[in-house]
């Protein structure tokens, strides 16, 4: 198992929420994955669910477990992880500028994503009390 994909999973299971290394296992791999949620996002709206996701036909069969979760708020959580996982991998941890930084470098920047990133702090920081309660409210407006 890579370093990378270590944290990655590490940081989306402190938060209750599912990682496969099939989707997830490089920074390539996972930025190939939140392009395919991004591309669905924009096609459905930012309140789709990843459920609906999976019956519109997408494959993602693995997230099934998180069916009811907003899709926008997943990726958004898989952007932060992709910035922790990396920001570790190089020995320093990461901040709100790291996670934006990252997003953009992968052609991953998204206009809600700041406002996702600022009313859930958790997704990039382990500090955050009840971060793993985030997958319940996860709605982006």
């Amino acid at each position: 198992m890579s370093s990378f994909y270590q944290y990655f999973k590490e940081n989306m299971e402190s938060m209750g929420l599912p990682a496969p290394q099939t989707l997830f296992s490089s920074v390539t791999s996972a930025v190939a994955t939140a392009t395919t949620l991004l591309s669905q996002i924009d096609k459905f709206g930012k309140h789709v669910t990843i459920g609906e996701l999976l019956r519109a036909g997408t494959k993602l069969e693995q997230l099934a477990i998180v069916g009811a979760c907003s899709a926008a708020f997943y990726v958004g959580t898989v952007i932060g992880s992709i910035a922790v996982a990396t920001g570790r991998v190089l020995g320093n941890g990461a901040t709100m500028t790291d996670v934006l930084f990252t997003a953009q470098r992968h052609n991953l920047q998204v206009d809600w994503l700041r406002q996702c990133l600022y009313t859930y702090p958790g997704i990039y920081r382990s500090d955050v009390p009840e971060r793993n309660q985030y997958r319940f409210r996860g709605r982006v407006a």
